[in-house]
């Protein structure tokens, strides 16, 4: 008999991972596209991290 985990709907844990793939594609794409090492200002800009300190937090 063939065990199957059971089927979880939209939950948090799948938002969370799928902001942060999108976030981990946009730096790749940043990366990629710079001429050199990235800062850690351009790093911030393309994770939004001022963004995430200015915006109140969201509750899960």
């Amino acid at each position: 008999m063939r065990r199957v985990a059971p089927r979880r709907g939209g939950t948090v844990q799948d938002r969370v991972a799928l902001a942060e793939i999108e976030l981990c594609g946009e730096l790749i794409i940043a990366a990629s596209a710079a001429e050199d090492r990235l800062s850690l200002e351009s790093i911030d800009e393309v994770l939004r991290v001022a963004e995430a300190r200015t915006e109140p937090a969201e509750e899960y």
